[in-house]
C-alpha cells in the first residue's frame, strides 16, 4: 500500500504519527500546500516522503498519485477541496479515503425545512463510475463521521432488532488557556469546517417521511437542545442539532426511524458563531479589502490560535459516540450508547498531538490497516455502515485506544 496523505495540519500529521507505528504500508508521501509542513510531519518517519501539492487542482493530485505509483488516497484537509482530491484519484486509478463529505447547499426557498444539495450528494452522483471501475471511495472515515457510523453497523448487526434512533451525540469538557492560566476561546477543530457544519441548517432523517426527499430534512441551527450525560468524567453537556454526515450515510445502509446528529457546542461557542453570521464573517465569497480579496471565513479561521498547536494548554477530554435506542435481540426495550473518549493529556503524552485531532486521524488508520489486509473490500462510494464493524472496533483497541458501551 503506498498512500499520498493530502493535508499536513493538525489532522494530518496526527495521522503521520499513528501510521508511523504500524507495517500494514510501504510508503506515505505527506502532501500541502506549505511544503514546509509537510517536511515537519514526513520526518518522523523513514517510510515518508513530502511533497507539494495543489488540493484544490485535480490534475496535481494525479500527477503526484502517478510520480509515487499511489494506491490510496487519504484526503485530510477542508471538505472544500473534497471533489478535486476525489477526482484527481480516481483519474490516477487510486482508491480514496475522506473524514468529510462534499459540501452542502442549502434549498432556495425553504433552508429550514428542505434539504438542498445535501452532504455527500456530489460523490454519491459518481458512485457507479468507481464501481464499475472497481476502485473504492470510502468516505466519512474520520471520527464524526466515521466511528459513529461504524458503531451504528455493530449494533444493528450485534445488538438491536430493530432501530428507532441513530443518535450521535457528542461532547467534551475541554479548556485551552493562555500562557498565564486564563481560559481562552480556541477551537480544537479546523475553524472553517466548524463554521459551515453550525451554521448550515441542520439535517434529520425519519424513515415514516421517505416519500419526501427520502426522508431527510431540516431545521434551524441548533435547534432542539437537550443535555446528554458523557460518560467517563465528562458530564453533562447541552448538546444541539449540526449538520454532519451521519445523518446523511447511516439510513443508506441501516435500517432505523430516525437519525439525528447532536453536538456539545456551549453557549460561548453558539454565541460566537451567531455573531460571525450576523457580521457576515462566516461567508465564504471574498470581498475586496484594501485591494486585496479575501474570504471574510477565512480570516476569521487566520487570527484564531492553530488547532495543530493548542495541544499543551488544552486539558479535558472529548467522546464520540451512538446513542441507539429500539428493540434488543432479545425483544426487550434497549437503549444503548456506544463511545470512544480521549484524554488530552494521554494524547499529548503519548503522540504529542492534541485529542481531538488525534481522536479524528487514528479511525482512517485503522480503516486502511483494514484494506490493507483485505479485511474491508468494496467498489463504489461507501461508507464507514457498509463493512463489518467488528474487525474495525478490535482494531481500535489494539491500537491502544478501546470504545466502551453504556446502558441507559
Amino acid at each position: 500500500m503506498r498512500i499520498l496523505l493530502v493535508g499536513a495540519g493538525g489532522v494530518g500529521s496526527a495521522f503521520a504519527a499513528i501510521a508511523a507505528r504500524r507495517d500494514f504500508f510501504e510508503t506515505i508521501v505527506v502532501a500541502d500546500y506549505d511544503q514546509a509542513k509537510a517536511e515537519t510531519a514526513a520526518a518522523t518517519d523513514a517510510r515518508f516522503v513530502a511533497a507539494r501539492i495543489d488540493a484544490s487542482d485535480a490534475a496535481s493530485v494525479t500527477a503526484l498519485c502517478r510520480e509515487h505509483r499511489i494506491t490510496h488516497v487519504m484526503n485530510a484537509v477542508d471538505p472544500v477541496f473534497n471533489m478535486p482530491i476525489f477526482d484527481g484519484a480516481f483519474e490516477a486509478g487510486a482508491d480514496y479515503l475522506d473524514m468529510a463529505m462534499s459540501l452542502s447547499y442549502r434549498h432556495p426557498e425553504a433552508p429550514f425545512e428542505k434539504v438542498g444539495v445535501k452532504l455527500g450528494d456530489a460523490q454519491f452522483e459518481k458512485a457507479g463510475e468507481w464501481e464499475s471501475s472497481g476502485r473504492l471511495a470510502l468516505v466519512g472515515i474520520g471520527v464524526e463521521p466515521g466511528l459513529s457510523d461504524v458503531f451504528a453497523r455493530y449494533a444493528a448487526d450485534h445488538l438491536f432488532s430493530e432501530i428507532d434512533e441513530l443518535g450521535t451525540r457528542d461532547g467534551a469538557n475541554l479548556t485551552v488557556t493562555d500562557d498565564d492560566g486564563n481560559e481562552i476561546f480556541a477551537p480544537s477543530f479546523s475553524m472553517w469546517t466548524t463554521i459551515e457544519e453550525c451554521l448550515n441548517p441542520p439535517v434529520i432523517y425519519e424513515k415514516a417521511r421517505a416519500d419526501v426527499d427520502g426522508g431527510w430534512f431540516t431545521t434551524a441551527p441548533f435547534s432542539e437542545p437537550e443535555v446528554f450525560d458523557f460518560p467517563e468524567g465528562i458530564g453533562p453537556v447541552e448538546c444541539v442539532n449540526v449538520e454532519h454526515e451521519e445523518v446523511l450515510l447511516m439510513p443508506r445502509w441501516v435500517d432505523c426511524k430516525r437519525a439525528t446528529f447532536k453536538y456539545g457546542l456551549g453557549d460561548e461557542f453558539i454565541t460566537i458563531l451567531k455573531v460571525l453570521n450576523t457580521l457576515g464573517l462566516d461567508r465564504t465569497e471574498k470581498v475586496r479589502v484594501k485591494g486585496v480579496e479575501v474570504s471574510p471565513r477565512d480570516v476569521v479561521a487566520a487570527v484564531l490560535p492553530d488547532p495543530a498547536t493548542v495541544g499543551p494548554r488544552m486539558r479535558g477530554k472529548t467522546c464520540a459516540g451512538l446513542w441507539v435506542t429500539g428493540t434488543g435481540k432479545d425483544g426487550s426495550p434497549r437503549s444503548t450508547y456506544l463511545y470512544h473518549v480521549v484524554d488530552n493529556e494521554w494524547t499529548m503524552r503519548e503522540y504529542g498531538h492534541q485529542c481531538v485531532v488525534w481522536q479524528t486521524a487514528i479511525n482512517p488508520v485503522v480503516a486502511l490497516e483494514l484494506l490493507a489486509r483485505g479485511t474491508w473490500q468494496g467498489a463504489g462510494v461507501l461508507g464507514p455502515e457498509a463493512f463489518d464493524a467488528v474487525p474495525f472496533l478490535d482494531l481500535l483497541t489494539e491500537y491502544g485506544s478501546p470504545w466502551g458501551q453504556v446502558e441507559r
